[in-house]
């Protein structure tokens, strides 16, 4: 296990080491740091046509190597009998049904090499790789009669090249050649510096074969491909305009022919179509997107338009929610679409004039170390039977079924686990606004054995985004805060989706700004419970969070101590170094940082740094190219010149999305930031003065 890199005064190994010490005598009775390596939890769900039957990916971690590993099993809805279907060394995921029930295709690295495309006949148990693919496929699905599958596929471009080396002699070792990067976005958080190429459909005999390219040029094509009734096209959606590098959300949708890869665009407008799915049968194209206004958040929209793109029609004007996903119901009359309100995901059916009707709720995702209310996934059958990701505050995603009306739990992936562990009660938490009385959707996390006659500190935990939002779900953070005796509160502030656009939209060209008074009306209302230490005031925060804990030491003097975690300190410099410097002035400011400098610096938490005397711990992934190391580098440098105490946490091979990836380190960046809370807790603090500056 590699541990955190940590630079400045404060040497926080021992806080790192807590979370792995030796086993206690007898068992905890509070989540700990090494509960999170037998954590496991359900992705993917997908229902057999027939509904009696769902294959899903339980996820779970591999103490040994410290990483997730998948595995694909298959649980019988009429008894709730649950079976393993692919699992051992390799990933195994994306199970999809072929259209009559009897073969499941899935992507698996367990021959070793590149993911290849298997199937499994259930009835034998047979399975065979019908795939030698080079490259990853996606968005895998089954043709109508069962014949072929489509997926989309990177095509390797070669790379650019300025000039050349002198020839070298055998036998000499030289250095590696020159990188010459030419595209506006060369990296990705994640996946790190990008390799030149284009994302392509293909097709393959479901029997095994050689795939077909369908679709070609300098172009992508994302998402899931979704095949006409007839088995005659393909549907893309994709960016093909002449622009298309600078412009990171317009895409259309296109329909390309199995017989003679003829391309034909359907949609034609400014803003995002994408998730094509055809009716059963054919005469209608369902999909999701918006019109483009250079908005801040912009409403996703179900769309239904006929085959040949013509009479176009949004369904959920109505609903003032993002939709994201949808599918057809076996009827072809309506549609099963996701959606969150008010942090809580749910699904629902829609008629085709717009009628919505609930189906299920407390859908959930498989980020585990924060409460968010995205990820969640869904599937449904013939008979409308809905499979789906369901948890609560103290359960990840488990796998569920909504079947006339009620709703079933088929998995208890951690009962065993949690059973002896006291984990830290959620309940809401009313808030009102200081600035215009809004309502804000709030929730507390208590500590285990909580006593309300007592005081407690209060950690203030706050979501990225900014457009995002968290919900009453389960936290690995969280839960290891109220084990170490906190009192957590987490908000969704102005901003958050699942509210509608007006309200995500109040921080459009103003984020941060009132935001930071709707999180500061949160901290009063905690007060005003009764059970919180107002001299014992904490935050943190990630990504759009990180951003709000720095602006927020730059505000009051309220807190002892701050986390940044993965924060923007400059918008300028992060812009111009960030994965999506497209994206953020176009939506975000309006303008190019050289265009409006004052704009981008009033902004940015370094602006407010003089004013800083907030004890700040400083947390990064060493391989974060959303919100880059060099942000976090600028604010830890900025506050050592003004000899604020402060530490810069550095989170080897971690990425943005990914700094909670392994529990090892996910479990020890938790640790780390009680550590440097504890150290400016009243008890060994001298009181400094509180209040806004």
């Amino acid at each position: 296990m590699r541990k955190l890199v940590v630079v400045g005064w404060m040497v926080l190994s021992a806080a790192v080491h807590a979370a792995f010490a030796a086993p206690a005598a007898a068992p905890a009775h509070v989540f700990e740091g090494r509960d999170l390596f037998g954590l496991q939890w359900v992705e993917d769900p997908q229902i057999r046509p027939d509904g009696h039957a769902i294959a899903y990916v339980r996820m779970s971690y591999d103490i040994m190597s410290d990483r997730p590993r998948q595995a694909i099993w298959l649980v019988d809805v009429d008894t709730g009998a649950q079976t393993p279907i692919v699992s051992g060394p390799g990933a195994h995921f994306s199970p999809r049904w072929s259209p009559d029930g009897k073969r499941l295709a899935y992507v698996s690295t367990s021959e070793g090499g590149h993911p290849q495309l298997f199937v499994r006949w259930m009835q034998t148990g047979q399975a065979a790789r019908i795939t030698d693919l080079t490259e990853a496929p996606g968005g895998v699905t089954w043709s109508p009669d069962g014949r072929s599958i489509a997926f989309v596929m990177l095509i390797p471009d070669e790379k650019s090249k300025l000039g050349m080396s002198p020839p070298k002699p055998e036998g000499a070792t030289w250095a590696e050649p020159l990188t010459v990067i030419t595209d506006v976005t060369y990296r990705a958080d994640g996946p790190g510096y990008l390799r030149p190429g284009y994302s392509h459909a293909f097709v393959v005999s479901a029997d095994g074969g050689f795939p077909r390219q369908l679709t070609f040029g300098a172009y992508n094509e994302d998402g899931q491909v979704s095949w006409t009734a007839d088995g005659r096209y393909l549907l893309v959606s994709g960016n093909r305009s002449e622009g298309w590098r600078l412009d990171p959300v317009d895409s259309e949708i296109y329909r390309v022919s199995i017989a003679d890869e003829a391309m034909t665009q359907l949609t034609h407008r400014v803003g995002p179509d994408r998730e094509p799915k055809v009716s059963p049968d054919g005469s209608k194209i369902a999909y999701l997107g918006f019109d483009d206004h250079l908005l801040g958040y912009q409403n996703v929209r179900l769309y239904v338009m006929d085959r040949n793109g013509q009479g176009s029609q949004s369904l959920t004007d109505e609903l003032d929610r993002s939709v994201d996903a949808v599918q057809w119901a076996a009827d072809g009359r309506s549609l099963y679409i996701q959606y969150a309100d008010k942090g809580v995901t749910k699904v629902a059916r829609v008629s085709l004039n717009g009628h919505l009707q609930p189906v299920a709720e407390g859908l959930t995702g498989g980020e585990l170390d924060r409460p968010y209310s995205m990820g969640a996934q869904f599937t449904v059958a013939a008979n409308g039977s809905v499979a789906f990701t369901s948890g609560d505050p103290t359960h990840p995603s488990d796998l569920s079924l909504a079947r006339g009306g009620h709703v079933t739990r088929l998995t208890r992936l951690n009962d065993d686990l949690l059973m002896d562990r006291t984990l830290g009660e959620v309940k809401p938490l009313a808030v009102i606004s200081s600035v215009d009385k809004r309502p804000i959707d709030a929730w507390l996390v208590l500590p285990p054995q909580f006593d309300a006659g007592k005081k407690y500190p209060l950690i203030l935990e706050i979501h990225g985004g900014p457009f995002a939002s968290y919900g009453p779900s389960f936290s690995t953070d969280d839960q290891l805060y109220a084990a170490a005796g906190y009192v957590v509160v987490y908000a969704n502030p102005r901003g958050s989706t699942s509210y509608g656009e007006e309200f995500a939209n109040l921080i459009h060209h103003d984020y941060p700004g009132h935001d930071y008074d709707d999180l500061m009306s949160t901290v009063d209302a905690a007060i005003a419970a009764g059970f919180v230490d107002p001299d014992e005031l904490f935050v943190t925060g990630g990504s759009g969070g990180g951003v709000l804990t720095a602006w927020i030491v730059g505000q009051t003097h309220r807190f002892r101590a701050a986390a940044t975690q993965k924060p923007v300190i400059n918008w300028a410099s992060m812009v111009l170094t960030t994965d999506i410097s497209t994206y953020i002035p176009r939506y975000w400011f309006g303008k190019l940082p050289w265009e409006d400098p004052q704009g981008y610096w009033k902004r940015s938490p370094l602006s407010l740094v003089g004013n800083v005397s907030t004890p700040t711990l400083v947390v990064v992934g060493e391989q974060d190219f959303r919100t880059p190391v060099s942000d976090s580098e600028q604010y830890y440098a900025a506050l050592k010149l003004r000899a604020v105490p402060t530490a810069l946490v550095k989170v080897p091979g971690a990425s943005h999305g990914g700094l909670a990836a392994r529990p090892s380190q996910s479990a020890a960046k938790a640790s780390a930031i009680l550590a440097w809370f504890e150290r400016y807790r009243a008890a060994v603090t001298a009181p400094r003065t509180a209040g806004a500056l």
